[in-house]
């Protein structure tokens, strides 16, 4: 079994800065890639950034340039550093991971970002 634990989430003032953790651990035969998904009220879940083992990272529209994903694939963590937040980035925040040969998925419960005009 695989469990995924997100960190790092709050109420932030526009402009500010967030820095999100995520932790995979439990039987991960191989991880392919970790990334951030997030969900507004109202809105369906969307891709924010991912990133692979080979460490090739790609972000959403909306937040390149502001959002950037790192990974440390010895310790199956990643992180996502936003910067410049907007209140159009509030949501709740999901930590994904693809591993195996089927590239299966596996969720983290999410933390929430809050971002006040």
């Amino acid at each position: 079994q695989v469990q995924v634990a997100e960190s790092g989430g709050g109420l932030v003032q526009a402009g500010g800065s967030l820095k999100l953790s995520c932790a995979a651990s439990g039987n991960i035969l191989s991880i392919k890639s970790m990334g951030w998904y997030r969900q507004a009220p109202g809105k369906q879940r969307e891709m924010v950034a991912v990133i692979t083992t080979g460490s090739s990272a790609d972000y959403a529209d909306s937040v390149k340039g502001r959002f950037t994903i790192s990974r440390d694939n010895a310790k199956n963590a990643a992180c996502l550093q936003m910067n410049s937040l907007k209140p159009e980035d509030t949501a709740v925040y999901y930590c994904n991971v693809r591993a195996g040969l089927m590239w299966v998925n596996y969720w983290g419960k999410g933390t929430l970002v809050n971002v006040s005009s």
